[in-house]
């Protein structure tokens, strides 16, 4: 029988044969690659929401490095790596006797960690803290080099490292990959603690 001339049912069926190839080739590795490899485009504002997902590949007024880079700064000591991890606040309100124990943070050894200052928007409160924190470890200097970082596709430590150079700091470095990048690098990591 010729190509032509198949029943309807095989028709039918080499239709959904190709469509099922096509749901294949989409959910293959190489194919969420290609979706994680869009580049994701810098916006003129601070992120506002979904804090957690792909981050853009530069950061404008900012030097960014990957780990290799990161490392060598921090083996160097040639500047102040600043952890952004946001950190659950104690509710006022538990019930009397309620045990509160903070989520463990591990970071890279030395840093100082400024949690809850890489949301979209800072109440007066957090944006004190902030700015306190960064003259405290920069002993007022705008031109000491800072490293912001939080883990891998965060928002927070762009929204630091941008609020940052807001405030005037001029040597801001931003490190995307975390401590996610570093501890997969082999790198070592410590229990943080988070300045008060």
């Amino acid at each position: 029988m010729s190509p032509h001339h198949e029943p309807p049912l095989t028709r039918l069926a080499w239709i959904g044969m190709a469509g099922l190839a096509l749901v294949l080739v989409a959910m293959s590795p190489v194919a969420g690659q290609v979706a994680a490899n869009v580049a994701v485009p810098e916006p003129d504002g601070y992120r506002m929401e979904n804090y957690r997902a792909p981050t853009p590949a530069s950061l404008r007024g900012a030097q960014v490095v990957d780990t290799a880079q990161a490392h060598r700064l921090w083996n160097d000591k040639a500047a102040v790596f600043v952890d952004v991890m946001p950190r659950d606040v104690k509710p006022p309100n538990l019930p009397a006797g309620t045990i509160w124990r903070d989520k463990k943070r591990e970071d890279v050894p030395g840093s100082v960690w400024l949690p809850n200052v890489g949301y979209g928007v800072l109440n007066a409160e957090m944006d004190s803290y902030f700015r306190r924190g960064l003259a405290g470890i920069t002993e007022g200097r705008k031109d000491a080099p800072l490293v912001f970082y939080c883990k891998t596709d965060c928002w927070m430590s762009w929204n630091a490292a941008k609020r940052a150079m807001e405030y005037g700091y001029a040597n801001i470095t931003w490190y995307p990959g975390g401590s996610d990048g570093w501890a997969e690098a082999g790198l070592p990591l410590e229990v943080a603690k988070p300045v008060e």
